[in-house]
């Protein structure tokens, strides 16, 4: 692995933290039912449908507010994308959805179209299934990779029981509501429902019936070991379950059914029991809150600076469905049993992917006191502020001078590692009274922002846009899936907000409302709103509460549930909370990122670096994982193979807000060893970081290492100048020391050699005096980082400002919930999914061995695609080519579609990537060329579906008709060192937007068009005839409606298509006249999903054809783009 691999241009790695697919098990299913809320909300001037774009307004800043042309919004299953509560029921929280949670797949569904993705909860996982809830209490680990390399370890979903009503055949699993950590799916068949509540750390799951008995399908003969009256308790899988019924029902047992008719009540509980329990008397002791269903959750936390404790209360909220008991069982992590305070728990505990997890029953809540240990906004100088290290400090500060943020891309990811590059050289500079480097510094950040936080029209580059639908605040250029997916805001966002935290130390007035600051606050609740009131944005949308840290990837959508790579860009966002807090005078955001901070500090050295050697299996060999899935852990990365960046991509970005990593002294030289042992030497690549991380637990190593190999190129958010004055400090300094805490968030306190220094930070203009806990007391001046103890030191020049501790821009906390005057129009039209009209043209193309690509399928088999061993990303190297010749037929005026079955067996941090090249003419010369985003492959067995819905990374030309042309399909791997495997004959398949006439016409276009009703004149029923799809009719808000065109002459009718917008119909007729008062349907349409409908195989003819459109899919009127007729 080259230094370059992580560089944003096309020569270096994406650092993907969730690959836009992974395998689909079930058939595909269009939902028929739409639900968008919008509200009305306080400090937001949202653009209605249909109105010229118009830029909201905060303070001196703004964002656009209507899609800037090229953006994308996020993208999954049917009409998700304008619809993000396309499956939540009407019972669901109003707002928007959550996002980046345990359980997105089941919400944001983007690859089971249906249902969802194995949700991992803990100490069960679920499957969301046809027939009901699956359930898998797997307790064995699958370990793969080596001592030495990438490896994994899951407790994959292994279902030991599925527990529905008899006969339910649900045609897919919606939302019914969610709270703080628990979700309940919804499933219904038009005869039978259910409802279950599933939560992490619930034992319990909680079910609520109608339309048949209760039934629990096991998947081998259950031993039945109790069975008296209302609860049975049985083995399957070598697992122990418990049912509870009502007072007054029996459960009977088949075979592999038990059954129950809930004596006519419809509620249920199931619980999985801890092994080696005595399973009868843990039973009862279960029943006791068998029937208190959970029914909610919140978190509340409080942060004392006084005694610098944290203490986070998990509360549940009970309904008694049958007594009147209240109380629950609940199981803890290890991050919060560790500090849990006042409650004991049983001796029994569960196995999970994140440790022993231990049992509480009867409760209602429970609390855990942890100490926060304090963050700076940069080391103290307090060994390189004079004499010759001063000098060499000097000399890598002017070496970076001109160029601070020296930005390497222009998306979000990219320039927020800049911005922090720059924040870093500004602190330095300041201490050192170094003010033409930090103001060159501080005024590059600020004109950054400046730049993002402006939005005009037309303005498609460094804007940021609000999207009221899905609650979140894009910006564009969107890197890594944050758009569409949704992937990784609180990574992006937070080195902006921790640049803006340090320009307002030094300019307050910037960072006023009035100016700049609310829109850095808006920055913070998009990636984790703090404030339960603001009703834009969903709630700590990161940040998991109950599992203590943050999820990476928006849907989750994968067999081992979501993921997170770099926690220590999640505790940069954290860390900038604090920061801007306390720099803004914003206690509520300074004590919101202490909460996530603290937390989250615990779950990092338990999850990711399992420093007290109890959590990872004991046969994994690795002392740290690159990432954490819901199901378990890897070391490895999305982007890298290499040592470095497995274990470093958790020690970047290295800020005054890292010093977390050197909590176990003793841990930072394990982890190191462990990457020298790997990698088979010393670091070659991210020297600066790991050394930075070394530093905090032997700061003289570092400082040597450095010292003789300061030639070393630099990672790309760091400086050498950052890096020398990092260790150069801490090899003075010494370790953290946290025995000792402090009154103020902004203090630290070292240790070397059993003499500590204290240090505080003051970014207010008066002075305060803050109290170690040990009863040190340090006076600070107003603007001033001071330093007592060991060294005594004294630097810096930034001072906050003052602001109101109530949150900026707030909004009102009653939403509208009646419907707006139309839902927003979709930015284009659905894809169509159906058949291409009739014709000699196969339009699905099925890639074969040896290259070609036919309409016609063969025989299932695979081709292999060589492994990268390099950087691909949008160049094919040694890529499967298959090639379709003499092809003539019309453009459809549809995308390009595909669907490749990959396997990367176990292979780590592989991506593949495919190119979709049109010769129209056949002349050698490719007139339209698509590069698609390439798929990161999981280590997991099995087939993953790559398809269009990763997105185009590149396209070249426009769409033509074929004659007598050529189209090219290439599948390479654009990183990793892993062969993959691409199953071909009747497996992969492309399909091509074309037809198979090109003589086909749209004989409705410009016609004379008349309808039932009209919205507003702002819709006019002209607009379905235009051509153009981005205008639309929209009717009234009632059925039936009709729209009628008069094609002029009587045609004979082969094919109506409908181009809906998201308000559709989902039952109506196509119809012929010849007199426009007699009608003849033609076709009856039923259960329709919106998007694209393209009817052909039609048969009649008239002057007139309409659509009789009878049940609208949603709560306003019918809304059409286009009404297009053809004749043959």
């Amino acid at each position: 692995m080259q230094p370059s691999s992580r560089t944003p241009t096309s020569g270096g790695a994406p650092r993907r933290r969730s690959g836009p697919l992974h395998r689909t098990r079930r058939r595909l299913f269009a939902a028929g039912t739409v639900a968008t809320l919008t509200a009305a909300l306080l400090g937001f001037a949202i653009a209605t449908a249909g109105t010229p774009a118009q830029a909201g307004t905060v303070g001196a800043g703004s964002y656009a507010d209507s899609l800037p042309a090229g953006a994308s919004l996020p993208t999954g299953c049917g009409a998700i994308s304008t619809n993000p509560r396309l499956w939540v029921t009407a019972n669901a929280p109003a707002g928007p959805i959550p996002t980046n949670d345990w359980w997105s797949s089941l919400i944001f569904k983007r690859t089971e179209c249906a249902y969802s993705e194995p949700l991992h909860a803990h100490p069960l996982s679920y499957d969301t299934l046809a027939g009901g809830l699956g359930f898998s209490y797997n307790t064995t680990p699958a370990i793969s990779g080596t001592a030495t390399g990438p490896g994994e370890f899951h407790y994959p979903y292994t279902q030991d029981i599925l527990v529905g009503v008899a006969g339910l055949n649900s045609p897919n699993t919606k939302v019914d509501g969610w709270s703080d950590w628990t979700v309940t799916p919804y499933w219904s068949d038009g005869t039978r429902t259910m409802k279950a509540t599933i939560g992490h750390g619930l034992p319990f799951s909680y079910f609520q019936v109608t339309g048949g008995n209760a039934q629990i399908t096991t998947v081998a003969t259950p031993t039945v070991w109790s069975n008296s009256g209302a609860t049975i308790g049985f083995t399957v899988n070598g697992r122990d379950y418990v049912a509870y019924a009502p007072t007054g029902a029996t459960w009977s047992v088949s075979g592999t059914s038990i059954s129950s008719g809930l004596n006519g009540q419809g509620f249920f509980s199931v619980a999985v029991l801890p092994a080696g329990a005595d399973k009868p008397a843990l039973a009862a002791t279960y029943g006791q809150y068998a029937h208190n269903h959970v029914t909610g959750t919140r978190v509340s936390y409080s942060y004392n600076p006084a005694t610098a404790t944290l203490n986070t209360t998990y509360s549940f909220t009970t309904t008694a469905r049958q007594g009147s008991g209240s109380g629950t069982v609940t199981a803890l992590y290890p991050h919060q049993w560790n500090y849990l305070t006042g409650a004991t728990p049983l001796a029994q505990t569960y196995t999970s992917a994140r440790g022993q997890m231990k049992i509480l029953t009867g409760v209602s809540s429970f609390t855990t006191s942890m100490k926060y240990n304090g963050v700076l906004p940069e080391i103290p100088a307090v060994a390189d502020s004079s004499g010759a290290d001063l000098t060499t400090l000097t000399n890598y500060l002017n070496a970076v001078a001109a160029n601070p943020a020296d930005f390497r891309g222009d998306d979000t990811y990219w320039t927020g590692k800049g911005l922090g590059r720059a924040a870093r050289i500004a602190e330095i500079a300041d201490q050192l009274n170094l003010t033409s480097v930090r103001d060159t510094a501080l005024s590059t950040i600020r004109t950054r922002l400046n730049d993002w936080f402006t939005a005009s029209a037309g303005k498609t580059a460094r804007v940021f846009y609000y999207n009221p639908s899905w609650g979140t605040l894009l910006g564009y250029p969107a890197s890594y899936g944050s758009d569409q997916e949704l992937n990784d805001h609180h990574f992006h966002y937070g080195y902006f907000v921790a640049a803006a935290a340090t320009l307002a130390k030094f300019d307050p007035t910037w960072a006023t409302n009035a100016q700049y600051g609310g829109m850095v606050d808006l920055l913070v609740r998009d990636a984790n709103n703090y404030d339960r009131n603001d009703t834009r944005f969903p709630y700590l949308r990161d940040f998991d509460i109950f599992a203590g840290h943050d999820w990476a990837s928006g849907h989750g959508s994968f067999g081992a549930g979501n993921n997170q790579e770099s926690s220590s860009e999640g505790m940069n966002f954290a860390n900038a909370l604090i920061q801007w807090g306390q720099a803004t005078g914003n206690t509520a955001v300074r004590d919101a990122g202490v909460f996530i901070y603290t937390t989250q500090a615990a779950a990092i050295s338990e999850y990711w670096f399992d420093v007290r050697n109890q959590n990872f299996p004991a046969a994994f060999a690795h002392n740290a994982v690159g990432m954490v899935w819901g199901d378990g852990g890897a070391y490895a990365t999305w982007f890298s193979g290499e040592p470095e960046m497995i274990q470093g991509i958790n020690m970047l970005p290295v800020t005054g807000g890292h010093f977390y990593l050197g909590d176990n002294p003793a841990y930072v030289q394990t982890n190191y060893n462990e990457l020298v042992t790997n990698n088979g030497g010393a670091p070659t690549v991210w020297q600066d970081v790991i050394w930075e991380f070394l530093a905090l637990g032997n700061g003289q190593t570092a400082l040597n290492n450095f010292n003789a190999n300061s030639g070393f190129t630099s990672e790309e958010g760091e400086s050498k100048a950052h890096t020398y004055h990092w260790i150069r400090n801490l090899a003075a300094l010494g370790n953290v020391d946290n025995t000792v805490t402090a009154s103020h968030p902004l203090a630290k306190v070292f240790s070397k050699n059993g003499v500590r220094t204290y240090v505080a930070a003051n970014t207010g203009s008066t002075a305060i005096t803050v109290t170690f806990s040990n009863g040190t007391t340090l006076t600070v001046p107003g603007c001033k980082t001071v330093t007592s103890g060991a060294f005594t030191w004294s630097g810096g020049n930034a001072c906050g400002g003052t602001n109101p501790s109530q949150p900026p821009n707030s909004p009102s906390p009653t939403p509208s919930t009646s419907p707006s005057p139309s839902p927003s129009p979709s930015p284009s039209p659905s894809p169509s999914t159906s058949p291409n009209p009739p014709g000699n043209f196969a339009a699905i193309r099925y890639p074969q061995t040896g290259g070609g690509l036919p309409g016609t399928t063969g025989a299932a088999t695979t081709v292999t695609i060589a492994a990268a061993n390099g950087n691909w990303d949008g160049t094919p190297h040694s890529a499967q080519v298959f090639t379709a010749t003499g092809l003539t037929a019309a453009y459809s005026g549809a995308a390009t579609q595909y669907d490749l079955f990959l396997e990367a067996g176990t292979g780590v941090g592989s991506g593949s990537q495919a190119r979709v090249s049109y010769d129209f003419t056949g002349d050698g010369s490719f007139d339209r060329v698509e590069t698609y985003n390439y798929f990161a492959t999981d280590p997991v067995a099995g087939y993953e579906h790559y398809t269009q819905a990763s997105g185009i990374k590149t396209a070249t030309g426009t769409f033509a008709n074929l004659a007598n042309g050529t189209v090219k399909v290439e599948v390479w791997n654009a990183i990793g060192n892993t062969a993959t495997t691409l199953g071909v004959g009747n497996q992969s398949k492309v399909t091509l937007p074309y037809t198979g006439t090109t003589t086909s016409t749209n004989v409705a276009l410009n016609k004379p068009v008349t309808a039932s009703s009209t919205e507003n004149a702002t819709y006019p029923v002209s607009n379905v005839v235009d051509g153009n799809t981005a205008t639309r009719w929209s009717s009234a808000f009632a059925d039936p409606q009709w729209v009628s065109v008069d094609l002029g002459g009587t045609y004979s009718i082969s094919r109506v298509k409908l181009v809906w917008e998201a308000a559709y119909g989902s039952a109506y007729q196509i119809q012929t006249s010849p007199d426009g008062a007699t009608w003849t349907t033609i076709r009856t349409v039923t259960g329709g999903d919106g998007g694209t409908d393209d009817l052909t195989g039609l048969t009649g003819s008239g002057r007139y054809v309409r659509v009789y459109a009878t049940t609208r899919a949603t709560a306003w009127g019918y809304s059409l783009f286009e009404f297009e007729v053809y004749s043959p």
